[in-house]
């Protein structure tokens, strides 16, 4: 294959292409066009001629010109900002009032390291600090920015780009051409005696793994590899639980150019082969068993039937966590961890193997609802920076924080939690279910730890509010300074809950992107202030639009979700797919002889600048032909004390028409009594609109979800219309779909 490097092998299959594989670079390729960057053109005053007003929510994060000069930044909407009744701020205009639940202090907003970067920019770039001018330079002077991040997060790369963009397009672009790093160099930069790894699981196991131990353990695991034969471009699975011996594998992978992949090993036999199965690695890590609400289960049992399957496979290394020392009967090549780990002299040999920016780090998978899953490959350069401008920019993650993200290893949060050891934090690791005993599980672990980031999902935040537990008033969660949340649309009133319940000073950060791009779209900021039911902004350097069924640009109307300028964390590209048909067809060829992203949400980016996510775009329901997003419904009816779970779906006429579909999970005991339908039926018309009420409402026991806990609305939809639903093996209770096949 050619290479996006000249001179640069890169050691990988043969049956692996890189997306820029087309493409040849010569030493004096001219460097990317960009908009200029002279002073004015990213003011205020610039972006309303050019026809990008600032709006209420930039404003409040525009910067006087005095504050340049030390002076405190005024906030220009503060004018628009009134004190409802209830006490919490309401904007004003538009026609609309949206509830502004928490806006930074101006203490904070200063000290934030948003607001650094965006100072440091101001100075050496003639950019006003403002926001909105911050977002467009960082878009259109991608060169610029990336740079600029790289130096600002203190990525030290062993061979500098010869040039930070090469190529044209979304398909043609090469990021650092020409440079070297290695992702886990940067990762274990920070010595010393600090935390890096705090676990504990639910069946009371704790641990911390200091800076130095983390880099010793890194070291002899890397030796073991080396032994075992592990060299640049293979690759190393682990189907294992979440536990400090993943991050320390990975690592050390990655520290000799391997590529790591991993899935949660609650996955079944199928659904692990349909994955590691393609990629073929060469190493598989293990762990004996995991627990998951007080229940016991054991790993080795499905590795004995997996193995002969994966002829690849030379070497098991079984990582102990239910037994001291597991039983390796029946295990080729079987290993345990102590034994595979190089002894403790080679801890001073902790090497990094350098790479090109575009190396492959990771492979991820699509979720296998619809077919065999995708394999998607990421790069050790734009995971890197990806993560390190989310973290530091938008989260304001600084050395010492304590973060902690609810995920298993099978799910790109994990690769994002891992990540934020670069900032010099430290990860706080949770294995297990998160409400064993009882939901307070994780707030105790929260206030024991001393969390400042935490991490967690809509899911989980509304079985909280339906337990009916107040984590601000039953823990200490003063070290609390930002919470997350993804994996669906988090509703207005999960938004109000947290900060009526958990606490009233914080970021509230509802965050969005996926697999596809190991990271965020849209995230939330420490300068900005946070509405009801919005997503705080798009990332930095993400050319995000909604785009209407004509393909064009619109603001505070629903649309697809399209990113129309290349980024370094989009994929190296998929396993496997030699001419990249798959990867382009994945994402570039919705709208014909228009080469963008389009990600396949359903979304409407507000006045203020938010964004509202309302669903999956294939998921939509079309009624009449108006499209409604799934989250429209969700919002209203799992806000309702009675509901604790629901799907919605859409189900064809005879005549092309479509039947909206809601099935409901109710609270123990509780039943579908024509009352309660009347009621969440009168709920959703008042809410949104009469087209969004159902046409059917139907009690099922269980909804089904993937194991990363994401509704499957296709797989639902599949079942109603008689069709088989491929891959079960990915979804946490398969068992959940037999039940749509007689419920209407």
């Amino acid at each position: 294959m050619l290479s996006p490097y000249p001179g640069v092998s890169m050691q990988l299959p043969a049956d692996f292409s890189r997306r820029h594989a087309r493409a040849e670079y010569s030493e004096s390729m001219p460097p990317a066009s960009a908009a200029g960057t002279e002073p004015g053109r990213y003011t205020a005053a610039a972006l309303h001629r050019r026809g990008q007003r600032l709006r209420p929510r930039e404003q409040v994060a525009s910067l006087s010109a005095g504050s340049a000069a030390g002076r405190p930044p005024r906030f220009a909407c503060r004018r628009l900002v009134s004190r409802s009744r209830s006490g919490c701020c309401r904007r004003r205009g538009h026609g609309m009032s949206r509830e502004v639940l928490w806006q930074p202090s101006d203490e904070r907003l200063r000290h934030s390291q948003m607001y650094e970067f965006m100072q440091r920019v101001a100075r050496k770039h003639g950019v006003a600090a403002e926001w909105e001018a911050l977002r467009h330079w960082s878009i259109e002077r991608r060169d610029l920015f990336w740079q600029e991040l790289l130096e600002y997060c203190g990525v030290e790369p062993s061979r500098p780009a010869k040039q930070v963009v090469a190529g044209e397009g979304m398909l043609g672009t090469v990021w650092f051409w020409g440079m070297q790093l290695n992702y886990a160099r940067q990762l274990l930069r920070f010595s010393g005696k600090q935390p890096a790894i705090l676990f504990e699981n639910e069946l009371g196991r704790q641990a911390v793994t200091s800076r130095d131990e983390l880099r010793t353990l890194v070291a002899r695991c890397a030796a073991g590899l080396r032994a075992a034969g592990v060299k640049r471009g293979d690759r190393v699975a682990g189907l294992l639980p979440n536990l400090p011996e993943t991050v320390i594998a990975m690592l050390a992978a990655a520290s000799l150019g391997a590529i790591w992949s991993s899935c949660s090993p609650d996955f079944g036999v199928r659904g692990v082969l349909d994955r590691f199965g393609q990629i073929e690695p060469r190493l598989l890590f293990v762990a004996d068993g995991y627990s998951y609400g007080g229940k016991l289960y054991d790993s080795l049992e499905r590795v004995r039937e997996m193995l002969p399957q994966l002829e690849s496979v030379q070497r098991v290394v079984v990582v102990p966590h239910l037994n001291t020392r597991p039983d390796l009967a029946g295990i080729a090549n079987g290993v345990h961890w102590q034994d595979f780990l190089g002894p403790e002299a080679t801890a001073a040999e902790l090497t990094f193997e350098e790479v090109p920016f575009d190396h492959a780090l990771f492979i991820l998978y699509s979720s296998g609802t619809t077919g065999v899953p995708k394999c998607i490959v990421h790069g050790h350069g734009g995971t890197l920076l990806q993560h390190l401008k989310e973290h530091r920019l938008h989260c304001d993650i600084r050395e010492g924080a304590r973060v902690f993200y609810y995920t298993t290893c099978g799910w790109m949060m994990w690769n994002w939690l891992v990540s934020a050891l670069g900032s010099g934090a430290a990860i706080v690791l949770y294995e297990g279910n998160p409400a064993h005993p009882d939901a307070h599980r994780l707030w105790e672990m929260a206030e024991r730890v001393g969390i400042s980031v935490f991490g967690t999902s809509p899911k989980f935040l509304g079985a909280c509010a339906n337990a009916g537990i107040r984590p601000g008033r039953e823990h200490d969660l003063s070290a609390l300074r930002a919470v997350l949340s993804t994996g669906s649309p988090l509703s207005e009133e999960q938004f109000r809950w947290v900060y009526r319940e958990v606490r009233q000073d914080l970021q509230l950060s509802s965050i969005s992107g996926g697999t596809d791009i190991i990271s965020c779209f849209m995230l939330g900021n420490p300068i900005l202030p946070v509405y009801a039911g919005e997503i705080q902004c798009r990332g930095l350097g993400m050319d995000v639009q909604a785009w209407d069924e004509q393909g064009r640009p619109v603001i505070g109307q629903k649309g697809e979700l399209v990113c129309t300028s290349p980024f370094p964390s989009q994929p190296v590209g998929f396993w496997n797919d030699a001419d990249a048909r798959k990867y382009r067809a994945a994402y570039f060829e919705f709208y014909p002889g228009r080469c963008v992203w389009r990600h396949g949400d359903y979304i409407e980016i507000s006045e203020s600048g938010g964004v509202i996510v309302y669903g999956r775009s294939d998921a939509t329901l079309n009624p009449g032909g108006v499209r409604i997003g799934t989250a429209e419904i969700y919002r209203v009816v799992e806000a309702m004390p009675q509901v604790v779970d629901s799907i919605v779906v859409g189900k064809r006429t005879p005549d092309g028409d479509e039947e909206v579909c809601l099935f409901v999970v109710l609270r123990e005991g509780g039943t579908l009594t024509p009352g309660l339908e009347k009621e969440i039926r009168e709920r959703i018309a008042a809410a949104a609109t009469k087209r969004h009420v159902p046409k059917y409402i139907r009690q099922v026991g269980e909804i089904p979800h993937t194991i990363s806990g994401k509704k499957v609305e296709i797989a639902v939809q599949q079942v109603l219309h008689g069709q088989e639903v491929k891959n079960r093996d990915a979804l946490a209770n398969p068992q959940a779909l037999d039940q749509f096949k007689s419920v209407l």
